[in-house]
């Protein structure tokens, strides 16, 4: 393989060169590892080759250490460690190392980020020990361009997300900051290398917890950076306000002295920098504030609520700087950026976010300051001014006491509604914006008798006219409906004056298929809320308009032959899925009064199932849709089974889609339990496509947890019939119940509790199936499922649904076997103290605590077999 040649081709502009290339390299890494990156790393330290080559050659070596999935990137790990020779590792890595020292800049960048790679594998085994020494000698004694490319590196290793590199770097914590303070200082002339230095500085403030509980280092930290906020450099102040943001999450507890001597002042002056990067995040260092200081209160609140005493220290930062920061922040609401795209973020959005902060966090205190300035601005000539008082009214929604903001918000809400037709489209956006936020939180304020007919009137108005604030309009309408909707199941509510005329609106912005898609997704989640929160009196009228969207979805079909591009095909699936949520909406509202409509609706869905493309999205949507009307027809669903049940096993069987896979599980127990025993016949394919899931390596454990109570549901189903699959799940369960959730891992603690709730739900099914007459199949399996419920007992990580279903466990053992034979388990301390926990609890539900009750009664019935009970 001509390496040069190779590495040129890589950064082809023909596709079809690229990807031979990229094909070599991989495979010359497979065919000999060692030697691949040995020779990628000689020609990214070849000073006679040309800067493009050797930035290939960087990048090579980069991906060869690289991958979006764990497993693969442990793989790729594992080949350095065992496939390459301590000799070649020890050049390649002294190569990389003096790169760094090239005036190729790139070439520079490209060993930065290998050395980064290498060090992911080898810091944590203590395996590359001159490293940091190394990289913090070229900091002290090399050239600028040595210097600015190690501190790069240090960067580089710090923001790994590496979990075993990030516990070990802990132990370099002195070597690093050594680096990094001596390269921020102001003493440093060369800005790109204090630059570095303090993006590298930010990189590691979490590991140098050590050298922050010392006074005398955290003073000198703080000094450097609030000195580099000054430096007259925008990307340096960036950098140092991104580092106390940092600073401020991290070591809250450290900050009075600094906040009072110095930050205070530093970051009001940041606020006013005419350099929007800078202004941006000496805003959101008082984001930062709030954020902590929310969530101290909510600690320190549930900490008193448990009876603890150890409380977080609270400073009241934000209370304190409130007077001074909040004009500051209303003055930057007026710097919009009239052609900013929705998802830019400005300073007059970021001064909007920390204002919203502000005003939860110091709550009342905050709304005079704000109506003010609301005041002042809102018949302001410039539309910036008039905007800015709209949007710092609605920024203080949430926060102050809502008996404060009702009669502001009723003596402003006509305001409000005119302003949706000021001459600034920005205006009305941020007055629908406005709306929106009083529908969501202090929706008392709103009088359905004068205010809602208005309102209603000119969100739709405003929905039509332009696009621009169509997607505030929809969220205001969304929350209107949803704090509106009045009690479940009420004939009449505030909504229903309103309906008809809604939908028809809605029908009429949705109508053009050419029209704009984010728009008409938008609306259409409009109807969903809608329908979903319609009263009873409404109902006629979502019947009729099951028809349109049936008319509308089936329309689409003919549109498959139509696609000529990718565009095409996006829009096309947007429809039908839009279509499809809202069919969904509608089945889900009528219930039972659906089956007039059931045949035409599923001759629809089979035709989209049998008409989509292989990766398409859709088939998700009308999965769930299918489920819903299942659930609405129950037994009457069966005579849809038989053309519908391939489309469920090929996306069983389709583990290349999770997502798909995922639904197709939840909809075998949506049918299983809207059929019941008329399920019986699809069970053996249902179960041969979950055990085949469960036995693969990509999804298998993913999906397990919703694959367990889908065997509970099966059972409850068919009742004894599920005695042919028992042995069968139940080496299943028991596979799945050894599972422990290791110190630590939090991030698997939803999993790890969904799954045990998953293996309680399967267990539950099969014992109340094989109580029909099938008990003695069962007696195999009930030591180990004593053994699992005592296994929840005694561990502190347990949720309230995870005792209600582990107590269903208990009730229904003990009724399946009421002559004592298991007395011993049933009158055990442990057993007993479980039921106890639950009885007594003040924060479980009356659900779990009527469940509690019930399996004590059972209980008891077990004892009286034997020798009485331990239950009190």
């Amino acid at each position: 393989m001509n390496v040069n040649q190779v590495l040129q081709s890589t950064l082809s502009p023909d596709a079809s060169i690229r990807n031979n290339a990229e094909q070599q390299l991989l495979q010359a890494a497979e065919v000999d590892f060692s030697a691949y990156v040995s020779t990628l790393a000689h020609e990214l330290a070849n000073e006679q080759a040309q800067a493009h080559i050797r930035s290939a050659a960087g990048l090579a070596l980069k991906n060869s250490f690289s991958a979006r999935e764990y497993a693969r990137l442990r793989d790729l790990q594992l080949r350095w460690r065992e496939r390459v020779g301590a000799e070649v590792k020890t050049s390649v890595k002294s190569l990389a190392l003096g790169t760094l020292a090239s005036k190729d800049s790139r070439a520079g960048q490209s060993a930065a980020q290998f050395v980064a790679s290498v060090a992911a594998i080898e810091i944590p085994r203590n395996e590359w020990p001159e490293l940091m020494p190394a990289l913090v000698a070229n900091v002290g004694e090399g050239e600028d361009h040595l210097k600015q490319a190690s501190l790069v590196t240090i960067g580089y290793i710090c923001e790994s997300e590496d979990t075993e590199l990030r516990d070990s770097l802990v132990q370099h914590s002195n070597a690093i900051l050594t680096a990094v303070v001596q390269g921020a200082r102001k003493e440093e002339t060369n800005p790109d290398v204090r630059l570095a230095a303090i993006v590298a500085l930010s990189d590691s403030l979490e590991f140098v917890r050590t050298n922050f509980e010392n006074e005398g280092e955290r003073n000198y930290i703080m000094q450097v950076i609030c000195e580099a906020t000054q430096s007259g450099d925008s990307r340096i102040e960036s950098g140092a306000y991104g580092c106390l943001n940092r600073i401020m999450g991290l070591y809250y507890d450290k900050m009075r002295f600094y906040m009072e001597k110095a930050l205070f002042g530093l970051t009001i002056l940041g606020m006013k920098n005419p350099e929007e990067d800078v202004a941006k995040l000496a805003v959101e260092f008082w984001c930062t504030v709030c954020e902590e200081e929310l969530a101290i209160e909510d600690d320190n609140a549930l900490t008193q609520a448990e009876g603890g005493t150890e409380l977080r220290q609270y400073f009241n930062f934000a209370r304190v700087a409130a007077r001074e920061v909040i004009p500051v922040l209303l003055e930057l609401l007026a710097q919009q950026d009239e052609d900013a795209a929705e998802e830019d973020y400005n300073i007059s959005r970021a001064a909007y976010q920390c204002l919203q902060l502000f005003a939860q966090t110091v709550g009342g205190e905050i709304v005079q300051a704000v109506l003010g300035f609301v005041e002042r601005n809102l018949r302001h000539e410039d539309w910036h001014w008039r905007d800015a008082a709209v949007s710092a009214f609605g920024a203080i929604m949430e926060g102050p006491d809502e008996k404060m903001l009702e009669p502001l918000i009723k003596q402003a809400l006509p305001v409000l509604i005119q302003m949706m037709e000021d001459t600034a489209v920005q205006v009305q956006d941020s007055a629908a914006y406005t709306l929106g936020r009083i529908c969501e939180n202090v929706s008392n304020a709103i009088d359905p008798q004068t205010h809602l007919p208005p309102l209603v009137r000119s969100l739709f108005t405003g929905l039509s006219n332009n696009p621009k604030m169509a997607s505030s309009c929809c969220w205001a309408l969304m929350n209107l409906a949803d704090r509106f909707a009045g009690e479940p199941g009420a004939e009449v509510n505030d909504l229903s004056a309103h309906f008809s005329d809604s939908i028809t609106h809605i029908l009429r912005v949705t109508e053009s298929p050419d029209g704009d898609a984010p728009l008409r997704m938008a609306v259409y989640e409009v109807l969903n809320a809608f329908v979903t929160n319609a009263a009873n009196d409404s109902l006629p009228v979502i019947a009729k308009l099951s028809d349109i969207i049936l008319q509308r979805l089936e329309g689409t079909i003919p549109m498959q032959q139509q696609i000529v591009s990718v565009d095409d095909r996006n829009t096309l699936e947007e429809i039908q899925t839009s279509l499809t949520s809202a069919l969904l909406a509608i089945i889900q509202r009528l219930e039972r009064e659906i089956k007039p409509q059931a045949d035409h609706i599923m001759h629809v869905l089979l035709q989209i199932l049998n008409s989509v493309g292989a990766k398409s999205s859709v088939p998700d949507t009308v999965f769930a849709t299918v489920g819903a009307l299942a659930n609405a027809l129950e037994e009457g669903f069966a005579k849809y089974m038989d053309p519908f049940a391939p489309f469920l096993y090929k996306a069983l069987g389709n583990q290349e889609e999770p997502a798909l896979c995922a639904m197709a599980i939840g909809l075998v127990s949506d049918i299983t339990r809207s059929l019941g025993g008329l399920s019986q016949p699809y069970c053996d394919a249902f179960m041969n496509y979950l055990l085949l899931i469960l036995s693969g390596t990509s999804n298998g454990n993913q999906l397990r947890p919703a694959i367990l109570q889908s065997f509970g549901d099966m059972a409850h189903a068919i009742g004894p019939h599920f005695e042919k699959y028992l042995s069968v799940v139940a080496q299943v369960l028991n596979q799945s119940s050894t599972m422990t959730l290791g110190e630590g891992a939090f991030e698997m603690f939803d999993y790890f509790i969904s799954l045990r709730e998953g293996i309680l739900d399967a267990w539950d099914g099969a014992i109340v199936a094989m109580k029909q007459g099938k008990a003695d199949a069962l007696r195999p399996h009930v030591d180990s499922i004593i053994k699992f419920l005592h296994l929840i007992s005694q561990d502190p990580n347990r949720s309230e649904a995870l005792l209600r279903g582990a107590l269903g466990v208990v009730g229904d053992l003990a009724e399946t076997f009421p002559g004592g034979e298991y007395g011993d388990a049933f009158r055990s301390e442990w057993m007993a103290q479980l039921v106890r926990d639950v009885r007594t609890s003040q924060e479980f539900s009356a659900r779990t605590k009527e469940t509690a009750r019930w399996a004590r009664e059972q209980i008891k019935r077990q004892g009286a077999s034997g020798q009485g009970s331990q239950l009190s």
